[in-house]
């Protein structure tokens, strides 16, 4: 069973998933920063670019959209830009033209340099379907139960669909929740998000390129949309008028949730008591320690999100193999929760400790496998690699826990390390000596780092006084504290 908790504030909504005492998923929206997938903009084709298939799009945001090809949904064509009958991809520049005016959804946020990526195939979230007003198609979740019990709902649908005066065509897809809806609800669902799709079409013909013309749910609303299911014990919700908000909210649309929903009325903060502060921290350090004593080592970079496994002080099984077994398959366990916990995606390589033997290898992917199917993130993965390696790869539409929360070091500029004090000496030495064959001043003042200047005046003080005699001039020293550790400046007197 798993419990939610909402910590809400004006300012920021966190919301944590709790499974057996232990956090597995962290939820943080900020009102100024508030995330764009499902978001459906009026756009303009600001730029076609034919050698990448793609063109940038201005939605009113800092920085121009992206829509590749493969995500242009047009007439005779079906899902993901493939022609109907020959099963090619025309060319972007017959697709959309530069000032043409587009309706288009944001399907993943913009990421670091990248902006947002777009769609020209809305589709429309409710409780129980997804809308897509562009297509005529009726699927169904992969997640719900059979393949005989997919048909008969697909039957359903298709009657619903047919015969209901909702509003309208379009096709529809069966959300994971839908899978013990009744007719009557899943009728509302699809009045209801045909309704929503006529709006959005009115304000599309009236509204200037760059207007917003349907926002997603927010943080709070979503926790009953998205999050909930029936593993949910408790959704608790530490303000009174967020409280009263979703209640009305899920009386509305999820009614079956409302039973579920508490306030939280004690003196500490919900978070506090429950310890997320604390996970949080740890969810942003690059070590994870296991209850055995080995420890896991989380590297994300620009490319990849790198996890090596080590045995650290573990010694607790009989033999060699057996540690290196016992403390991989805790990683395994280990590995899928930070995943979730750090919301990291794109390619991820995890380096478990090299093990002897193929039934110990095929235990821990098995593990894994285990671990990562209870993720509601798409995840793709491999076996061992000829080097040892696993390759995988988590669906990242929304920045990771340790992007939104942090930024690059200002001291070591997202490295991770700075020059050792004897590396900057050396680079000072050097400068010195540079600029004393460009000019000619009566004094060189060196201003740095108190560590830095620590280090000229004892164990580098011979080669300082080697060069004042060499250039014929006095170097005199200041330490700044507030310097930092590779910063330095060379004063001509």
């Amino acid at each position: 069973m798993q419990d939610i908790l909402v910590n809400w504030s004006p300012q920021e909504t966190r919301v944590a998933i709790v499974e057996h005492g232990a956090v597995q998923e962290l939820h943080v929206e900020r009102t100024l920063e508030r995330g764009l997938v499902g978001n459906i903009y009026a756009g303009k084709v600001a730029r076609v670019l034919p050698g990448m298939q793609s063109a940038f799009i201005d939605i009113g945001l800092e920085r121009a959209a992206f829509l590749h090809v493969a995500d242009v949904q047009v007439a005779g064509q079906t899902g993901r830009g493939h022609h109907a009958e020959t099963g090619t991809m025309p060319p972007i520049e017959k697709l959309v033209y530069e000032g043409q005016t587009l309706v288009v959804q944001v399907i993943k946020d913009p990421i670091g340099t990248k902006g947002a990526r777009l769609s020209t195939q809305v589709s429309v979230a409710g409780r129980l379907l997804v809308h897509l007003p562009q297509d005529d198609h009726i699927g169904i979740s992969q997640k719900i139960g059979s393949h005989e019990l997919r048909e008969q709902l697909r039957q359903r649908m298709g009657v619903l669909v047919g015969n209901r005066e909702t509003g309208g065509g379009g096709g529809f897809i069966l959300r994971t929740n839908a899978e013990d809806a009744t007719d009557d609800e899943l009728a509302e669902d699809i009045a209801y998000l045909r309704k929503t799709w006529v709006t959005i079409r009115a304000l599309a013909l009236k509204s200037p390129p760059g207007s917003l013309l349907h926002e997603d749910l927010n943080l709070v609303q979503r926790v009953l949309r998205d999050l909930v299911d029936e593993r949910t014990a408790t959704i608790r919700i530490d303000s009174r008028m967020q409280f009263d908000a979703l209640r009305s909210f899920g009386q509305q649309f999820t009614p079956s949730s409302v039973n579920r929903l508490q306030h939280y009325k004690g003196e500490r903060p919900i978070f506090d008591l429950f310890g997320i502060d604390q996970e949080i921290e740890k969810a942003l350090a690059r070590r994870v320690d296991l209850k055995s004593g080995g420890y896991l080592v989380v590297d994300q970079t620009e490319a990849l999100t790198t996890i090596d496994v080590n045995t650290g002080g573990y010694v607790g099984a009989r033999n060699f193999d057996d540690t290196i077994f016992k403390t991989n398959l805790e990683a395994a366990q280990a590995i899928a929760r930070q995943l979730r916990l750090r919301n990291l995606g794109g390619i991820i390589i995890l380096d478990f400790i090299d093990m002897t033997r193929a039934d110990h290898q095929e235990q821990v992917v098995s593990e894994l496998r285990k671990q990562l199917a209870r993720d509601r993130t798409k995840i793709t993965i491999s076996g061992f690699t000829q080097l040892g390696l696993i390759e995988m790869t988590r669906k990242r539409t929304r920045e990771s826990l340790a992007h939104m929360l942090c930024q690059p070091c200002p001291t070591c500029g997202g490295r991770g390390q700075v020059k050792t004090p004897r590396s900057v000496c050396y680079d000072i030495l050097r400068e010195i000596l540079r600029e004393a064959r460009q000019f000619n001043p009566k004094e060189f003042r060196v201003i740095a780092c108190p560590s830095v200047i620590e280090m000229l005046l004892d164990e580098e003080s011979t080669h300082l006084a080697g060069l004042s005699d060499f250039i014929g001039k006095p170097i005199s020293l200041q330490a700044e504290a507030a310097v930092n550790p590779e910063q330095y400046d060379i004063v001509l007197m």
